[in-house]
């Protein structure tokens, strides 16, 4: 295997998440869904951008294949369709 780079779940956790498309800050993955069967992970978990003390909020699924670029302490992901929808579902 040439060059590749392995992280452990923690460090990933530990990743600061940003959009692409904004520059924005989302925050810190909170969650992984893994496929059991393949062992890779499938999604990873955002925090909510829309805050409320009155109600739950859910958090963000954002799929694997979304992640644009893992660097040293930064996940480059494109999530600017999948916020806008979220926001507007939950506003």
């Amino acid at each position: 295997m040439e060059d590749e780079v392995l992280y452990s779940l923690n460090a990933i956790r530990n990743m600061e998440v940003i959009d692409i498309s904004t520059g924005s800050k989302i925050g810190y993955v909170k969650d992984f869904k893994v496929d059991i069967n393949t062992k890779k992970i499938v999604s990873i978990f955002l925090p909510s951008p829309v805050k409320s003390w009155f109600n739950k909020t859910d958090d963000i699924e954002l799929a694997w294949d979304k992640i644009v670029k893992i660097g040293v302490d930064v996940l480059i992901v494109d999530a600017s369709s999948i916020i806008e929808e979220f926001k507007e579902n939950n506003v």
